[in-house]
């Protein structure tokens, strides 16, 4: 793995980034003019969240309004590939997300180069996953989901933000590791995933802190996990997968 690749890696899990182009001495005036943030996934997860919350304190420190466009689609690649086409001008910024570096390895074919088409800017946010839980599925924590699952194979499914992104990935380790018989259902983006689990319609949630804790402190799901290393200062009653008996599971 070459050095480049490990900084993109380590940018993927949330960061602001602009087309790639000769370099441009901006003025003293830099922005002159609205800035366009682009999200490639929908309203509502962690990558549309911080954005916001990085848009409106960049404009707030620089005078200009810099506003979020959700261009969703296809895992992020819609999105990445419109903010690769657009003006190297400055005016434009992508706020990545893990699918930024993860996608190559899974579409032969994607709308952008992750090495030649944007310079990255700053590491903006790194996030843990959240196991969430639709209240109606009887397990109180995570060995008593493993054992509910195990008991009715097939039955069950999770969603995630969409294949290739951080959540899918702790998903896939959750039943890779453990020889479960569970469905993946992406969706395109953090906040329909949630919705989908808060609807029961796909009962098992792998999420941002973002997108669920809204809907923890609701009771409209039940959080029995996180997968970083150490507990989450937002989330303290929630176990990490260590804690829970599963070390083999993190990731953030």
């Amino acid at each position: 793995m070459k050095i480049r690749r490990r900084r993109f890696l380590h940018l993927a899990a949330g960061a602001a980034t602009l087309s790639s182009a000769p370099r441009i001495a901006w003025a003293q005036t830099y922005p002159a003019r609205p800035v366009r943030l682009i999200v490639a996934f929908a309203p509502g997860g962690v990558t549309d969240t911080f954005a916001r919350l990085m848009g409106q304190k960049l404009g707030e420190r620089l005078g200009q309004q810099f506003f979020v466009e959700n261009i969703t689609g296809a895992t992020g690649n819609i999105g990445t590939g419109l903010a690769a086409k657009a003006a190297p001008d400055g005016y434009t910024l992508l706020f990545a997300f893990s699918s930024y570096v993860v996608n190559p390895t899974l579409f032969n074919k994607i709308p952008y180069d992750p090495y030649k088409d944007f310079e990255p800017v700053t590491l903006a946010v790194t996030s843990t996953t959240v196991v969430t839980i639709h209240p109606s599925v009887p397990a109180k924590t995570v060995k008593d989901l493993v054992a509910v699952i195990r008991a009715n194979p097939g039955k069950y499914s999770y969603a995630s933000a969409g294949a290739g992104t951080q959540a899918h990935l702790a998903g896939e380790q959750f039943r890779l590791s453990l020889g479960l018989d569970l469905v993946h259902v992406p969706f395109n983006g953090g906040g329909p995933a949630i919705a989908a689990v808060v609807g029961g319609h796909t009962p098992i949630g792998f999420s941002s802190p973002a997108a669920s804790i809204p809907q923890i402190k609701e009771g409209n799901v039940r959080a029995l996990a996180i997968t970083s290393k150490t507990r989450s200062q937002i989330l303290p009653d929630v176990p990490t997968m260590t804690e829970a008996g599963y070390p083999e599971i993190e990731g953030r």
